[in-house]
Parts: C-alpha cells; structure tokens; sequence
C-alpha cells in the first residue's frame, strides 16, 4: 500500500490498522454524520433537487476491475461529493476477468443487480468541520447494510483499512498515528505544510477520469459514451475545480480553482492532462482524447517509455505527487522520473509492489517487444541495472533477492546481522569474504540474522546468498568497518542522538523543517520543539509525539529508502545534501557519521529511550 509502512511492536502494520481507519474517522467526521450511506448522501444533498447531479455508468478495465455506477454531485458553494456503487459479476473470484467480464460487470452496474455489488464507496470535496480549504475525504460503505466499514476491497488481496486503501492511488500520504492523547486515543496526523491544517487532510486529490480507457454501453441507450460524453466532461471539469492553480490563468475553467501555496502539489500535472485531452485552455472539445506527452519526454528520446509504459502504468499514481518545494515524485517529465532510477528498479524489477493496482501490474508484464515491462527492463539495463534474462527477457519479480542492508560502521564485539530485507527466499548463506587476517568472526551463517564478531579494527566485507528451493540470488556483500573508538555505540543509540542530528547547528534540518520559512518552503514534518498536541506547552509529551513522527520516516521494510536516510544525503531533497550524510565516503568516515548512527539507530529498531 505505501513503500515505507508504519510497522509497530510485534510487526503490526499501523496504516492497515482498525485504530489507523478510526482515527481517520474520527478526524474527518468527528459527530458521525456520514457512518451510514444514507447519511453521507443526505449530508452531501443528493436526491435534494438542488445543485447539481448525474449518474454516469461504465466498465473500468483499467484498474479497478468493475462495472461502476458512479453518482456525482456538485452542491451550490462549490463542494462536491460523489458515490460510486461497484459491481463485479462472480464476485472477486472474477476480478481481472477480461472484455467479456466487463460487459458482463457493465449490464450489473446499469441494472442495480445487488447480487453483484461488491462495495460501495464515497468521495467527499468539502472543508474540515469549522475549516475553509476543501480537501477529498474517503468512505467506503457495506452494500448490504450500508455501514460505513473500516476496510475497503478493492481488488482480490483482501480487505485494507481505510484510507490507506483509497490514498496510495490518489496521491495520499501515510504518515504515523500520534500516541495516544488525554482521551486515550491516537490522534490522526497532521501534514504541517498544508493549507487546510486540518488532520484527515493526507494531501490526496481526485483522479482525473480517463473517458477513452473505459468500456460503455453498446445498445444506444442512456449509458453509451456518446450518451454520457457530455457528463463524463463536467465530471472531468469538476475534477480540475479541486485542484490548485499555480499560477493566474484566464481561461474560464480555472476560475473555480484557489490558488497554490508553494507548499503543496501545484495541481499542474493532473490538470495539464485534463486540459490536454480537451484541447488545451477553454476545453474547446467535447471528447475526451489522451494525448498527453510531456515534451522532456520527447526531447530526450524516451516517447515510448512514456507513452506504453509510464503513461499505462506509473501515471495516474505519481501525477497526483509532490510539492511545490519538490515535485520530483510526479515524474511528469524524464528528469524526475530518471532521477529515481533506483528506485524504480526495487520496486519494479525486484519487489514487485508497483505498479500498485492488480489490473494494472498484469498487463504490465505481459510479453512484447512493445510491452511495458520490456520497455522498463531496457531502460534500466540500459542505466546499468541487472533486468534482462535469456533471450533478454524482463526479470519478472519473484526471483530470490539478497539485501543484507546497508554498509555500517560498528565498534569491537558482537554485532547482529540482518537479511530481513531479502526478498522471496527461504534460506541464506553468510560467509566472511575479506579483513583483517583474525580479525572477526561470523557464526550462525544459515541464518537470517547472523552474529558478526569483531575483535580488531579494520574494513570487513560479508557477503549474502539468498534462495528459494535451488534457486539462488546473485551474491550481495556488505562493508563492515571496525572501529573501537565510535560513540555513542550502536546499542546505545537512543533518540535524543537522533534529536541532536536533525536540530544541530552543523548538518541540522531545521532551517527548512519548521513552522516560519519563507511561504514556499515549508515541508511535511517539521523538527522544531513546538506544541505539537496543542495543551499549550512545549514538553515531554510533544518530543514523543516529535519521535513518532520521525520513526514514520523509516522505512522498515527496505531499510536505505527510509526518507530520514535519503533526504539529507541529497536524494531528490530541495536542502540538497547535509554535511554528515555523505554517502561517497566509506562507513564511519566523518563525512557521513550521520548517516551511520541514523543507519545503526534503526537497525536496533529506532528505540525512543
């Protein structure tokens, strides 16, 4: 659901939790005004007679997988609120079924035939209670009983809580639960940079929908396209009201839109592709046609790469990310997206989570010269990755990968090795491969956590074999410097040495991370000491609250893409590099002793005290 989970004591998943949905609930409607789908509707006006609404009705083979008969309504002060009943005939054992599914699924959407609705979800574009800024709010409702629900299913992997199921598509972010406040209970985070200041504000955004991937009816009644374009085109208008507006623009459709703090998503990639499909300023035309291809795409030769594999399958996600400070993450143009060429390989190549959406990621590896996987896998051979199998084939994931995590720097002793990360296997094999002649010992070498045992000086190489069955990873290794003088040891790591790091006057965070920059530079997490519960003190309660919010910045999955490691040693961070986060230099050189106690603080699991 997201690439760097909030995982708690005893390996709990927080964001897919009853308390992470809760909280959601208890931020975005905190009187229980829309715990039922009969509320949300009466809440929001429909069937009122005021306002604006329609139904429209289409099988999305994109990505969703449904027949889906979605109501949209747009009320009198601009607020807009939508429910969107989704039908899958044979239930999600048929999920993904093809053309003949989808018109099957499409004849259940027109008919209402509940034997077949498998959920029903509501968007709602609406301020905070006592707020002003709209932002989108997700529901998702029981089709039986029309309760809301904690979780919502989406596809055939099972139930997810609420809103991590909805907000890792559009745009969202995932960011830690508070500990618990005077009531007892975990407050939902807040993003800081925000325009709304509203908790249950995850800074997700509507999706623009895509009229030409959808499958409509044949039969020349009410739901065909030509039927419903008019509608599918308001819908579309209505989308691009909620955006942001970068900068003033005439053209009458953006006169709905506020305009963008420099703070947050500027709202132009989504509505650059709106207005594309529509035939620029003033949505001249009545169809919709995806023609859309930023020109530094182009320019560098890659039309392909974005037209059938970044257009297909990364865009409709990533189009919806970034700040104005930093917009890297949208990859609307091939300097972004080239930019995360790493990243791009662990997550495609081998961890096999994105593309995201079921749908989306099988047709991303079916075969062809042309496929998107083939067009990725080159692309990243082409940088120097390892994509291609016989023949030149993509790599498909699933293969054993080994991960013994980053390089470090220890002190003498025993120190716990960790191949945790590694991916799909079932076995490892540790050795020693070089070092001081005695130096170190390694036991426990069949193991996912081994012990290295140190008892001189000096620069080790380990190396890590993982496998499935007869199947082998290609060998992994890890540098391991020695140095008997490092302190604080890594045991002994606790937060107020993390503390330290981010506030500190030589590499410290806080010239940017804090609540009193110029207007566009204010990030998500702020590292100040401030009243972060809001009693009207600055105590130990606020630095626990502080510490939790930090501890979201791991990544405890896939340890070096935590934020808290990547940002300040210059990865796509607007503060560039930090001194003491040079990753150039070996472990434990001071040019990056930041880095390395940040790296050892995790690895004994990021402890508070």
């Amino acid at each position: 659901m997201f690439p760097n989970p909030q995982l708690q004591a005893g390996g709990v998943d927080q964001i897919n939790s009853a308390d992470y949905a809760n909280a959601y609930y208890r931020a975005i409607d905190p009187t229980n005004a829309r715990a039922s789908l009969a509320q949300f509707r009466a809440v929001n006006g429909f069937g009122s007679g005021t306002g604006t609404e329609f139904v429209i009705i289409f099988a999305d083979t994109v990505d969703l997988g449904y027949g889906r008969r979605i109501t949209a309504r747009r009320n009198t002060d601009g607020t807009l609120a939508f429910t969107a009943e989704n039908y899958l005939v044979g239930g999600f054992a048929s999920y993904g079924g093809g053309p003949a599914q989808a018109a099957l699924n499409l004849q259940a959407a027109i008919s209402q035939d509940v034997r077949w609705r498998v959920e029903v979800n509501g968007i709602e574009f609406s301020p905070a209670p006592g707020g002003t800024v709209s932002f989108p709010k997700f529901y998702a409702f029981n089709t039986n009983t029309g309760e809301r629900m904690l979780t919502g299913t989406l596809d055939n992997r099972g139930p997810k809580s609420m809103p991590g199921v909805c907000i890792s598509c559009h745009g969202g972010r995932g960011d830690a639960l508070t500990p618990p406040d005077a009531t007892g209970l975990p407050r939902f985070p807040l993003v800081y940079n925000s325009v709304s200041q509203a908790r249950g504000d995850v800074q997700a955004h509507l999706q623009p929908l895509p009229v030409d991937l959808q499958t409509y009816a044949t039969d020349g009644g009410a739901y065909t396209r030509a039927s419903q374009e008019a509608n599918l085109k308001t819908l579309n208008e209505w989308i691009l009201c909620s955006y942001p507006l970068s900068a003033p623009s005439s053209a009458p459709e953006d006169a709905c839109r506020r305009a963008a703090s420099g703070n947050e998503w500027q709202g132009d990639t989504a509505a650059g592709l709106i207005k594309a499909a529509y035939g620029g300023d003033g949505l001249p035309n009545a169809t919709y046609v995806d023609t859309y291809q930023p020109a530094d795409w182009v320019s560098n030769g890659q039309s392909s790469l974005y037209q059938l594999s970044m257009a297909t399958s990364c865009r409709v996600c990533h189009q919806l990310r970034g700040t104005g400070n930093q917009s890297d993450l949208d990859m609307d143009t091939y300097a972004k997206f080239s930019g995360y060429t790493d990243r791009v390989y662990a997550h495609v190549s081998h961890r096999g989570n994105m593309p995201l959406a079921e749908i989306i990621y099988q047709a991303f590896w079916t075969s062809g010269a042309q496929s998107a996987s083939t067009l990725m896998a080159d692309y990243l051979s082409s940088q120097g990755y390892a994509t291609l199998g016989a023949g030149g084939s993509a790599l498909v994931p699933g293969r054993p990968i080994a991960d013994p995590g980053p390089d470090r720097v220890v002190t003498q002793g025993a120190t716990t090795l960790t191949a945790a990360m590694s991916l799909y296997a079932t076995s490892y094999t540790w050795s020693l491969i070089s070092g001081p002649a005695g130096g170190a010992t390694l036991t426990g070498t069949n193991s996912v956590n081994p012990t290295f045992t140190a008892s001189a000086d000096g620069t080790y190489v380990v190396q890590l074999v993982a496998a499935s069955g007869t199947e082998k990873s290609p060998p992994v290794n890890q540098t391991i410097v020695v140095q008997s003088a490092l302190s604080p040891a890594p045991t002994a790591i606790r937060w107020p040495d993390v503390k330290a790091i981010l506030q500190g006057s030589t590499g410290g965070c806080v010239s940017c991370h804090n609540p009193t920059p110029a207007s566009s530079g204010k990030p998500p997490i702020w590292y100040t000491d401030f009243d972060r519960n809001g009693d009207g003190a600055i105590d130990q309660t606020d630095d626990l609250w502080f510490y939790t919010e930090v501890r979201g910045r791991i990544n405890f999955t896939d340890y070096i893409a935590s934020p808290l490691l990547r940002n300040p040693s210059g990865n796509h961070h607007s503060g560039g590099l930090r001194p003491g986060f040079d990753t150039s230099t070996a472990p434990g050189d001071p040019a990056r002793q930041s880095y390395d106690l940040i790296v050892n603080w995790i690895l004994n699991g990021a402890p508070y005290q």
